[in-house]
């Protein structure tokens, strides 16, 4: 995949009403089992990498760090990939603009940028985060290549502010060019209808809280685009982990050992695909 094509691969998939599964995967090989079990992109965990490198999320894992992962996923997969990259690495809108130019060089097919105030969970101010967004869509757009730039509004998930602010600010980043919204964790599927009515752009809903207990069909229904991960599936590993390991040490029960997948399977998984 080239970077002219991995741009336009990744926009083709944003289809209302006909949500693709963007697959977050935390290392090389969850990216290589994904993409093989038919994932049509691969998106990084802002929270599943820094799982990998012992830290908690939300604002502790540099710049530098999160584009060195997303090469080494770019690397292993042959599918488009995007990157989870929290609020774009600063507060001011020249730093999110240079985190997209550093992202495409990563090749990245698009970023998402949030509107939090890392390592806190205060919400920027609506006019600057519009502003951020703005520096990031004229980044995006002098670039070689096509590039997914995804706007995030994260307060209601952080407990920070209503739907009805959220919806102010995605039509704020809409206003300015960006090209998919998301605002995680709304409540209901009748909130994220109300997510995906309120704009004309694609959306992006995360399978997480109480939009993970419903099917695909449901949020293509609400007009979702785009269904994201998140670090769920690294969360359900880390669950197998805990289970397991409580299991052994308090009862001596090894188990759950015996519900591995089988080690000629996830080698199948791990070769390399042909390049496109």
């Amino acid at each position: 995949m080239t970077d002219q094509t991995r741009g336009e691969a990744f926009r083709a998939l944003h289809q209302k009403g006909n949500p693709f599964i963007l697959a977050n995967a935390w290392d090389i090989g969850s990216a290589k089992m994904l993409a093989g079990l038919g994932a049509q992109a691969i998106g990084t965990s802002s929270a599943a990498h820094a799982f990998t490198l012992g830290r908690p999320d939300m604002g502790h894992v540099t710049r530098d760090e999160a584009l060195a992962h997303a090469q080494d996923l770019v690397a292993a997969v042959n599918v488009p990939v995007s990157g989870d990259f929290e609020n774009g690495f600063g507060d001011d809108p020249d730093t999110c603009a240079q985190t997209v130019r550093l992202s495409y060089e990563a090749g990245l097919a698009g970023i998402s940028i949030e509107d939090t105030a890392l390592p806190t969970n205060t919400p920027y101010d609506r006019a600057l985060a519009v502003e951020r967004i703005e520096a990031a869509v004229a980044a995006a757009r002098a670039l070689p290549g096509d590039f997914v730039l995804v706007a995030r509004a994260d307060g209601v998930m952080n407990g920070q502010y209503d739907l009805d602010e959220a919806l102010a600010r995605i039509a704020g980043f809409e206003a300015v060019g960006a090209d998919c919204l998301y605002v995680p964790m709304p409540g209901t599927l009748a909130d994220q209808a109300r997510i995906c009515d309120a704009t004309s752009l694609p959306v992006n809903a995360l399978a997480a809280g109480p939009l993970a207990q419903v099917s695909r069909a449901q949020l293509a229904q609400a007009g979702v685009a785009r269904i994201s991960l998140g670090s769920a599936l690294a969360r359900v590993t880390h669950r197998v982990i805990h289970d397991a390991s409580q299991a052994m040490f308090q009862q001596g029960d090894f188990s759950m050992l015996g519900t591995g997948l089988p080690g000629r399977t996830v080698d199948a998984l791990l070769a390399d695909a042909p390049k496109r």
